[in-house]
This record gives structure tokens, C-alpha cells and sequence, in this order.
């Protein structure tokens, strides 16, 4: 079973950078897509960035275009998101997930594994 540990989440300025690092454990169908999804307080959650194919093919939100890049670590087993330019509305809880057959890579419900995420503040 697929375990997935997000971890890089922080209280940042605006403009600022993170970068974010989910640790995968018990998953090896890294063919199909693996994520990272973001929800704030109300809203529903969306899709970020994800990557098919090991990497692959990558897939851009609307927010994350142009500031984000996603991207596959397979010597130490990572899925990470380089996040610049921080604005007030990328404020959210933060999740990694990864699927278990084919999907649309930023469609939440592609995803059956999920990390329990990690905040990401910009103070405004």
C-alpha cells in the first residue's frame, strides 16, 4: 500500500519560494499520474501540478502556471514542487497523491493515495 509523506510547507512573504517534497513509499506504478492537489478553508480542492509517465508528461493548474514546477526525485523516492513567486490566494493545505491506473492526472479523483499535507502560508 502507497504512503505518502509531504513535507517543506512554511509561512512565507509574499513572493517568496518553497518548495515542497512528498516521500513515497510502497508504490512502484510510477507510469501512471502522481500529484500535487491544494484545498483552503471553503473551497473545494484543486489540482496543481502532476507528472505521467514517470515524469515523463507534467501538467500545470491555472495558478501554478509559469511559478511552479513539479518534478520526480527517483534516487530518493520524491515527488516535489519548486513554488515561486508565493501569492496571498496560494495560501491552502497542501497534498501529494498518486494513482493507481490510468486517469486525467488533475482530476482529484484519478488519485486512491493520499498524504495527510502540509500548510502553506503567504502573508499578505
Amino acid at each position: 500500500q502507497a504512503q505518502l509523506l509531504e513535507s517543506g510547507g512554511d509561512t512565507v512573504e509574499i513572493g517568496g519560494s518553497l518548495r515542497l517534497s512528498c516521500q513515497l513509499s510502497g508504490y512502484s506504478r510510477s507510469r501512471y499520474c502522481m500529484g500535487w492537489f491544494r484545498q483552503s478553508p471553503g473551497k473545494k480542492r484543486e489540482g496543481v501540478a502532476a507528472i505521467y509517465d514517470g515524469g515523463r508528461h507534467t501538467f500545470y493548474g491555472n495558478a501554478a502556471q509559469d511559478r511552479f514546477t513539479i518534478s520526480r526525485d527517483k534516487n530518493k523516492n520524491t515527488l516535489d514542487l519548486q513554488m515561486n513567486n508565493l501569492q496571498p490566494e496560494d495560501t491552502a493545505m497542501y497534498f501529494c497523491a498518486v494513482a493507481h491506473s490510468e486517469g486525467v492526472c488533475l482530476l482529484e479523483h484519478t488519485y486512491t493515495s493520499w498524504g495527510q499535507g502540509t500548510q502553506v502560508n503567504v502573508a499578505s
